[in-house]
């Protein structure tokens, strides 16, 4: 999965250039996600979530806070995200070396959508990314698909059901032990909480008095039990996760 936040006051070109790498990231069969923000405070407000973003597009001539002190901040936060100014203007060409900027693209250009996929071309070979991707032999039907997209598995009679990001309109399901899920995923961070819930820890907000809070709005499901058994060692996982990342 690739995530990329789009920074821009005008409205627009915010709209532009999320269809922009929309458009290039299904032309390719990439997992992505996309956020837009229509300043820098508001990208800011984000914490430490800031350091989950792979790319970040930002507009150089904002109000209050520029793009230039938006990409500082970034970098005080820790990210290594590739940042690439969206401009009007080319002359903030050294500022930009400062903040270990990768591209500037300019807005009034006819070859945006051009400029815009050659750029993002080059960050996805210095990313060196590889796609990770599952098939399971859902009863639905046999589906190939990126373990980011799974929040969580639950176990109820013999059967799973696999509760995915709300972009997918349907649950799945599959005859298996969730013992079996839960060696097969420990590559993509998965916990089991509970001996009927194998939960995704990207997608864990906290986990606190027995119970996982989920990131908002990500999938249907708010909170899922941890059981007394598996709580410190959930606890402990959670810790090292957000080290990690």
């Amino acid at each position: 999965m690739i995530y990329i936040a789009v920074c821009d006051d005008e409205d627009g070109f915010l709209v532009l250039e999320q269809k922009l790498i929309s458009a290039y990231m299904q032309k390719h069969a990439y997992q992505y996600c996309v956020d837009t923000f229509s300043s820098g405070t508001d990208l800011l407000k984000r914490g430490s979530v800031i350091t989950n973003f792979d790319i970040i597009f930002l507009d150089i001539n904002m109000d209050k806070l520029n793009g230039i002190e938006t990409a500082r901040k970034i970098r005080e936060s820790g990210s290594d995200a590739y940042i690439v100014f969206v401009t009007a203007f080319i002359s903030y060409a050294i500022e930009g070396y400062k903040v270990d900027a990768v591209r500037y693209l300019l807005k009034e250009s006819d070859c945006l959508e051009a400029s815009l996929e050659e750029c993002l071309d080059s960050i996805i070979r210095r990313m060196n990314y590889q796609e990770n991707r599952e098939t399971f032999a859902f009863l639905e039907g046999d589906m190939t698909i990126s373990p980011d997209d799974i929040v969580y598995i639950e176990s109820n009679l013999h059967k799973l059901t696999f509760h995915l990001v709300k972009k997918y309109k349907e649950r799945y399901t599959i005859y298996e032990k969730l013992d079996v899920l839960e060696k097969r995923l420990n590559y993509y961070n998965f916990c089991r909480i509970h001996k009927s819930f194998l939960v995704n820890l990207k997608y864990v907000e906290e986990i606190k008095r027995y119970n996982v809070k989920l990131t908002e709005n990500v999938c249907h499901t708010s909170y899922l039990s941890v059981s007394q058994s598996r709580y410190l060692d959930a606890r402990e996982q959670f810790i090292f996760y957000q080290g990690e990342v």
